[in-house]
């Protein structure tokens, strides 16, 4: 059905660059004449709810991050309403990224930093939902606002052509937008269980060769360590302390960081993924001679262990230090584990990734609002020692036996990406006049099974645990 579609048969300009040409019947207005920006007050506390935009989605905020909030803060909020369309407003400048737009799903209560909008009486709410997000998605956002940090606000963009099909036109567009979402969720929701059941495939082979080894008639005694259970005869347990040397990364003032490329990267910990580093995300640092920081410079075969939130979903925050990621230096909350001669980091990135570390971490985080490790917790973590010729074989094997998985992991993944990708130009085609949906939407039947609306949502979030949400990282709005 959707490979039938085809455009409309007249059109005209719209004036804008990124909307380009609209069907000739379609409405063109200003915006302040399809929204009209809501400001209602939460005085009196009369909602508690609180909601949050995180990946485009207006989701209620969990009570265990309402910490350090007193309720009164929360008269200062706006209370918005299902069918609210929320804009992320602030910091347009740096942050070209995170998705602005999102549609309010529940009653609540939301910072007044967003602008929250109402569609007008002939604008179906969805359907002024989805042009924005259209606005939001092609960047063209991101040419309005001003200010030191180009904040946006209603004044902004009140003037902005907006396109607006006849109100059954808009019905039709938002009920084929449905039905088309909800077969590319379905899709995508497949090969992310798939992805799931690989990866528990691959922990589990992994989890076995650095617990008992490569030999499977090896003899065992009982390792002393109550979750870990019985390990091969000659291997020994010892405290992670005594096979590295650990830093953690000096404080750097904020007023030193550049944007120049030819200065120092600074490794900070929620720049630490479970799989690597997102370079594109550090604060960079220049360097002057007898600065008093080359201790805190990292080199080839380092491990950096990201200290606050350390657990991402099913990842562990760590990853080894390769010769593309140098110079750089260690920025505060993240630890560097130089391994002795006695420990290959291949080995030792095994067992902070697995499960070992994850049961050990889980019950003695410390930290209210974010969790976090200690060096001396890091130190402390019981691991098994086989000789350093075997933790070697032990890397080597796994590389080799775990490889098919990973290239089926990669290929799913960029499935996903690609039926996001098409997802996106689809919305942005239908939304704004590229193709007629009219007759499409009409042979539709009449109902459908509903999707469960919390399965659906996972399917916009990161497609592995390494862009999980984080408090330095995410839209969500800060309190």
């Amino acid at each position: 059905m959707i490979a039938d579609l085809k455009p409309y048969p007249d059109y005209q300009d719209s004036g804008l660059p990124w909307l380009g040409q609209i069907p000739t019947h379609w409405d063109v207005r200003p915006a302040f004449g399809a929204f009209a920006p809501n400001r209602e007050r939460n005085l009196g506390m009369k909602e508690k709810t609180v909601l949050s935009l995180s990946y485009g989605r207006i989701i209620v905020k969990p009570l265990d991050k309402l910490h350090g909030l007193v309720p009164e803060s929360f008269e200062t909020y706006q209370i918005v309403n299902p069918g609210d369309i929320i804009l992320r407003t602030t910091d347009l400048q740096n942050d070209h990224t995170s998705l602005r737009i999102g549609m309010v799903r529940n009653r609540g209560i939301i910072t007044s930093a967003y602008l929250a909008l109402k569609a007008a009486a002939d604008v179906n709410p969805e359907f002024g939902y989805q042009f924005l997000h259209v606005w939001d998605t092609s960047k063209a956002i991101y040419g309005y606002g001003s200010g030191l940090r180009q904040g946006l606000d209603f004044s902004h963009f009140k003037r902005m052509p907006v396109a607006l099909p006849p109100v059954d036109e808009q019905a039709a567009i938002v009920r084929f937008l449905e039905w088309a979402n909800g077969r590319l969720d379905r899709a995508i929701r497949a090969k992310r269980k798939v992805i799931a059941l690989l990866t528990e495939q691959k922990q589990a082979i992994i989890h076995r060769a650095v617990t008992r080894g490569l030999d499977p008639d090896v003899p065992l005694k009982p390792s002393g360590i109550p979750w870990l259970g019985d390990i091969p005869a000659h291997w020994e347990t010892q405290p992670l302390g005594r096979s590295i040397r650990l830093l953690t990364g000096f404080p750097f003032a904020s007023v030193g960081f550049t944007r120049d490329e030819q200065s120092v990267r600074l490794l900070r910990g929620v720049n630490v993924t479970p799989s690597g580093i997102r370079w594109d995300s550090v604060v960079r640092w220049n360097r002057r001679p007898n600065d008093g920081l080359d201790s805190f410079s990292l080199q080839a075969g380092d491990i950096v262990l990201g200290m606050d939130r350390p657990i991402i979903g099913s990842g562990v925050r760590a990853t080894i230090i390769e010769e593309k990621d140098i110079p750089a230096l260690l920025l505060q909350r993240v630890a560097r584990l130089r391994p002795t001669d006695k420990l290959d980091a291949g080995f030792l990135l095994l067992l902070l990734r697995g499960q070992l570390f994850r049961n050990y971490m889980a019950p003695i985080f410390t930290g209210i609002s974010v969790p976090h490790l200690s060096p001396e917790q890091i130190k402390s973590f019981k691991v098994m020692m086989p000789p350093f010729d075997e933790q070697k074989a032990i890397v080597s094997h796994l590389a080799s036996e775990t490889g098919s998985l990973d290239t089926a992991v990669s290929r799913l993944q960029r499935e996903i990406e690609l039926l996001r990708e098409y997802r996106t130009r689809l919305v942005a085609d239908v939304v704004t006049g590229k193709l007629d949906v009219r007759e499409a939407a009409a042979r539709l039947p009449e109902s459908a099974p509903p999707d469960d609306p919390a399965a659906a949502a996972d399917d916009d979030e990161p497609l592995t645990d390494d862009d999980a949400p984080d408090a330095d990282d995410t839209d969500e709005d800060a309190e």
